[in-house]
């Protein structure tokens, strides 16, 4: 062997000098700088041009003064965040049984008995109905339909609401809950579709019966699947709990109209706006946080 050969074979290749980038690194921090200043100028410049176009229009100080007047602004925004826990509690009324009710829907969707054929039929037929009404058809079918029937009397207590069998804050979230769970019902059975058949496969081949596999190896692997989704799901409703005004309810944006019926100003309903936007956009952020965490775990591309 000649004194080339044996250098050759003692000569190691350059080792990376920790906390040092990568070229390829490098290159991609000055393209999120970029695309990051790109996009804030885009922003301003955006945004500026439209404040400037509507401060400028020979309407605006009509519509400041209906719709953006501070005073109004600051004297009602106060009573109506009082209101915003009767819109918390209706949606923490909600969404547990409409996270059961949608599960039992989509269940019964997917059933392969043949003698549960039936179940499988009124779960198809249910989530066409209740996806195919609007929301708040829905609403007014039943807040208004079904206490008319004089099915139950006396009063009733769940959670933080009470009274008579015919209130509203007990079908308003009952019409929420059928519609909803028509909704989360097809992301649940989306999810279990989800979970491959060689999954089935080698539960049974463990020994697991039908039952436990869907409870053991199928819904668990469905459920953290279809998260994103339905926390969607529940941001919409969030929103979607104001509707029940129209029975009678007083929350938020009833109040805000009340408001704005003895007034003649719309500020209240953008004080509602703000309102409603301060309790969904951190909401959203959450969504988004934990959908770009999920597709890191399950080794998806995340885009800056």
């Amino acid at each position: 062997m000649t004194e080339l050969d044996e250098g050759a074979g003692t000569v190691s290749a350059p080792s990376r000098v920790p906390g040092a980038l990568t070229r390829r690194e490098e290159w991609l921090r000055r393209r999120r700088r970029r695309s990051t200043t790109v996009a804030l100028v885009s922003t301003v410049l955006t945004f500026g041009v439209l404040f400037v176009v509507v401060t400028n229009s020979s309407g605006w100080p009509k519509v400041k003064e209906i719709f953006f007047n501070a005073e109004r602004f600051k004297e009602d925004f106060p009573e109506l965040l009082g209101y915003l826990w009767v819109d918390v509690k209706l949606f923490l009324q909600c969404a547990p049984l409409i996270v059961v009710w949608g599960m039992v829907i989509a269940l019964c969707r997917n059933t392969r008995n043949p003698v549960l054929f039936p179940l499988r039929v009124f779960a198809a037929v249910y989530t066409d109905f209740f996806r195919g009404v609007p929301v708040i058809l829905t609403i007014y079918l039943v807040g208004f339909g079904i206490p008319k029937l004089g099915l139950l009397e006396g009063e009733f207590h769940f959670l933080w609401f009470g009274g008579s069998w015919t209130s509203p804050y007990l079908w308003g979230p009952i019409a929420l809950v059928l519609a909803y769970s028509a909704y989360v019902a097809e992301v649940f059975r989306a999810g279990i579709e989800s979970v491959h058949e060689s999954q089935r496969a080698g539960a049974r081949s463990l020994g697991l019966s039908q039952r436990q596999t869907l409870r053991h190896v199928v819904l668990p692997q469905a459920v953290r699947r279809v998260i994103p989704p339905l926390m969607n799901d529940f941001l919409s409703l969030q929103k979607d709990v104001a509707l029940l005004s129209i029975l009678g309810i007083i929350e938020v944006f009833r109040r805000a109209s009340s408001i704005k019926d003895l007034t003649g100003n719309f500020t209240p309903i953008v004080a509602a706006a703000v309102i409603f936007l301060a309790l969904t956009i951190p909401e959203t952020r959450l969504v988004d946080w934990y959908t770009a965490r999920q597709r890191k775990r399950t080794g998806g591309s995340v885009i800056a």
